[in-house]
């Protein structure tokens, strides 16, 4: 059995746009960090921008893993939403020194697979024009 094979393509699929989502994440966030840094930013816009970095970096991972593989939209986007939480957790605790699962951890990962979900549909949906 060739090695191709013998890694389901909704796996693979899930590995990628699972890091490629938090790839972008992680530099947008590093941005935006900049951003508040040098300019007086309301606390009020954090968590806004927060979220809207999230959809994105959601958006674009499952874009990315169903560019080529477009079928089961639903269950890699919400695996992807899944896996991008638990990972950007684990990486954020790591730099961040801390390491507390609370209630919000489950919230952001149902937002997540929630989004994902949406954004797989839409990515195995979308049309494209030649």
């Amino acid at each position: 059995m060739s090695k191709s094979k013998s890694i389901s393509p909704v796996f693979s699929n899930v590995i990628k746009g699972s890091l490629v989502a938090v790839s972008i994440s992680l530099v947008l966030i590093l941005i935006f960090a900049l951003i508040i840094k040098f300019l007086n930013v309301p606390e009020n816009f954090i968590m806004p921008i927060n979220q809207i970095i999230k959809i994105f970096s959601i958006f674009i991972g499952c874009f990315t893993a169903l560019k080529t593989y477009k079928q089961k939209g639903l269950i890699t986007g919400v695996i992807i939403g899944l896996m991008y939480t638990t990972l950007a957790f684990l990486i954020f605790s790591i730099l961040g020194g801390t390491f507390t699962l609370n209630l919000s951890f489950f919230v952001d990962c149902l937002f997540a697979m929630l989004i994902g979900g949406i954004c797989g549909i839409f990515s195995v949906n979308k049309k494209i024009r030649e």
